[in-house]
């Protein structure tokens, strides 16, 4: 008899682990789901000299008292946006910045919230492939839903914004429409990865999806790079470069903010949508070939690039080498910033 209990508890306890909704799930989820919330976002379009009202539904996750993660595409072009909490207590937000390439964005809340849940960020370097994570969202608007899966792999677009490699994080947890925006947690209850999209054939999720890593999004938003914050650019390999009759290998710039360091310098964006294979990206901006003498031609490189100018102070000039219009052109970038200073070589 004592055989046979034995057997049927072991039969039980691994039928527990095979689902993934042990124990420890169980308190896992119930200690961090409460930071996370559904985000309901309203937007007008104008079809036909009418305006024409459109409804969202995605996630995020309150990272301080008033701020909140999302994902770009969750809040990109909405006039209003609202965040349920799980009390069912809404409160209004705006977005503070959004980034389309590294899919991330900031909301701030019009009021916080009066007993906050604050998630932790994680260092998601830390991570390693094959460890278990969970991820909490409102899939098709079925709010506090939890999956579980495994980190299955990493994905470097050749994206960087303000000098640093965008990361996404692979995962075989189940992921669909409304979970965009929400976290991916590890074991220890910090947030990872901020989700952003699935690869599908069905249109539903076909087991790959992938998240915004936790480091890309701090540093994309939360954080500043020194000298070299205030561009996004796509990084261009010998093939793709000789494709678009660019002279080499480089960083092709997308986006610049206007009033930064290195967009006072002149750094020109793109303006021309284009889709190169798999790779969308804007074409018309400078190709920077170096900074302060050091190439651009492989994220490695511009690794180097940015260690180097994190020593520089603000007030230090540096020069960026770009190609523009068929010649290569160096932008003073620092204190001495004025583009009317750019020389051609």
């Amino acid at each position: 008899m004592r055989f046979i209990i034995s057997t049927i508890l072991f039969l039980l306890t691994s039928v527990a682990s095979a689902t993934g909704f042990d124990a420890d799930f169980a308190d896992l989820y119930e200690k961090h789901s409460k930071s996370v919330v559904t985000v309901y976002t309203q937007s007008i379009a104008i079809q036909g000299n009418k305006p024409r009202r459109s409804q969202g539904v995605g996630s995020g996750v309150l990272i301080e008292e008033d701020q909140i993660l999302t994902a770009a595409h969750v809040v990109d072009g909405a006039h209003a946006i609202e965040v349920l909490f799980t009390d069912g207590q809404r409160i209004k937000a705006d977005v503070v910045s959004s980034l389309e390439s590294s899919d991330v964005a900031l909301l701030k809340l019009q009021h916080s919230h009066p007993e906050p849940h604050v998630a932790t960020l994680a260092d998601s370097d830390k991570t390693r492939i094959g460890s278990e994570v969970f991820i909490i969202g409102s899939p098709f608007g079925i709010s506090q839903t939890l999956s579980v899966g495994h980190l299955s792999g990493r994905m470097d677009r050749g994206v960087m914004v303000d000098g640093t490699p965008i990361e996404f994080l692979q995962t075989d947890t189940a992921i669909n429409t409304g979970n965009s925006g929400g976290p991916m947690f590890n074991t220890d209850g910090e947030v990872i990865g901020i989700v952003s999209f699935i690869l599908t054939k069905s249109g539903g999720f076909d087991g790959i999806g992938f998240a915004t890593s936790s480091n890309t999004a701090k540093e994309a938003l939360l954080t500043s790079s020194g000298v070299l914050a205030g561009f996004e650019g796509i990084m261009l390999n010998d093939s793709l470069a000789s494709a678009l009759n660019f002279p080499g290998p480089g960083l092709l710039v997308q986006r610049v903010v206007g009033d930064s360091a290195i967009g006072r310098a002149g750094l020109t964006a793109g303006t021309i949508p284009a889709q190169i294979g798999t790779q969308s990206m804007l074409l018309g901006g400078d190709l920077i070939l170096e900074i302060n003498g050091l190439v651009c031609k492989t994220p490695h490189d511009f690794e180097l690039v940015r260690t180097s100018t994190l020593s520089l102070d603000a007030e230090e000039s540096y020069v960026i080498s770009v190609f523009r219009n068929g010649e290569v052109v160096d932008l003073i970038a620092g204190s001495a910033a004025n583009p009317e200073l750019s020389l051609a070589h």
